[in-house]
């Protein structure tokens, strides 16, 4: 086999790899939404609790929800949810209001959930969370995935770019099959 041949086979034994550990335990899991499940409502809303672009609230029990209304003056188009006690591997997040969920472990044991709306997709340049609105951050989880935990969040109104895994480990795959494929031709036309 030649070495081209090689590293195709090791790039895509990788990218396999990685779905391996996907697995189908319902892990601890953020959703945001507009407050009541829907998309994101203005106006008054009782159960709300106004915060301005850095908030902090307490998670006491493993399935809870909490209602905000964003006071900053800004539109928020990423938010970040800092938390240390669910490893980042552990966490699935979602949102009706953002392109963008992931989960990374900072120093110290820290977990960063962010969201955004990065990454030029223009039918997610209007989302986001803007200044008045009302949003809603639910935590599920079965067996007690959510311990005792305070989370800090903060809303950012700059777009934020972050590539997904998926997308990164397609773009060395693709880049790869183009170099063994140049490799390729020059060793036919060199012959």
């Amino acid at each position: 086999m030649k070495i081209s041949q090689i590293a195709v086979l090791f790039l895509l034994v990788i990218t396999a790899s990685t779905l391996v550990f996907a697995d189908g335990i319902h892990d601890p899991q953020v959703i945001i939404h507009g407050a009541g499940g829907g998309q994101i409502a203005q106006g008054h809303c009782p159960q709300c609790v106004g915060v301005g672009t850095n908030f902090s609230f307490t998670l006491t029990s493993s399935s809870q929800n909490f209602f905000f209304t964003n006071e900053s003056g800004h539109n928020w188009n990423s938010m970040s949810l800092i938390e240390k006690g669910v490893p980042a591997a552990d966490i699935q997040c979602h949102s009706t209001l953002f392109s963008s969920c992931t989960t990374e472990t900072l120093k110290n044991g820290y977990v960063e959930i962010l969201l955004s709306n990065g990454g030029g997709r223009a039918q997610w340049k209007d989302h986001g969370i803007p200044n008045g609105a009302n949003f809603e951050i639910s935590f599920t989880a079965k067996d007690g995935g959510w311990p005792l935990v305070t989370f800090n969040g903060q809303g950012r109104s700059g777009l934020t770019a972050t590539p997904e895994p998926g997308t990164i480990a397609l773009m060395v795959t693709g880049l790869g099959g183009l170099l063994s494929r140049r490799k390729l031709w020059r060793n036919r036309h060199n012959s």
